[in-house]
């Protein structure tokens, strides 16, 4: 199992942690059936539609 060579820093390990926790704001589009916002490349998950097809059960 690997070890750490070097003590990471505070501010290096928070400034990795807060890209994780970055908002996704630029793949979020409508959809083009209900038009509730939806995440890129994915179904919707009001209506179940991808692509102008039902692919999914809406919940």
């Amino acid at each position: 199992m690997a070890s750490p060579k070097n003590r990471v820093s505070k501010r290096r390990k928070r400034e990795r942690v807060a890209s994780l926790e970055k908002p996704i704001l630029a793949q979020v589009a409508t959809c083009p059936a209900c038009g509730a916002a939806v995440r890129s490349h994915r179904a919707c998950t009001k209506c179940g539609t991808y692509k102008g097809r039902k692919v999914a059960e809406a919940k």
